[in-house]
């Protein structure tokens, strides 16, 4: 199957392991002496309406790819605790 980076953005990256949404794809890292894609990229998710930046972005390598449906991207994690992290930041927190 051969898709398009904008095809590849319109598709949901969900970690099947956790069974959670993660975002949608952003990037593609491109191995450029090959010509081979490494990894899909999906942006951390903005933190407070964005004033308090971003989380980190994951990047998920190709090997960590199950299957790429027609509207979704199935992926099982090296490491799931790095999917699921939460932020530090926290309304309580402020109220302090």
């Amino acid at each position: 199957m051969i898709c398009s980076l904008s095809e590849l953005r319109q598709k949901e990256v969900i970690d099947i392991t956790e069974g959670i949404k993660i975002g949608f794809v952003d990037d593609i890292e491109i191995d450029t002496e090959t010509s081979s894609v490494i990894a899909l990229v999906v942006y951390g998710r903005p933190r407070f309406l964005g004033l308090f930046g971003r989380d980190e972005d994951m990047i998920i390598h190709c090997d960590e790819i199950s299957v790429i449906g027609r509207d979704t991207i199935l992926i099982k994690p090296r490491k799931p605790s790095e999917v699921t992290k939460k932020s530090s930041f926290s309304i309580e927190s402020l109220c302090k």
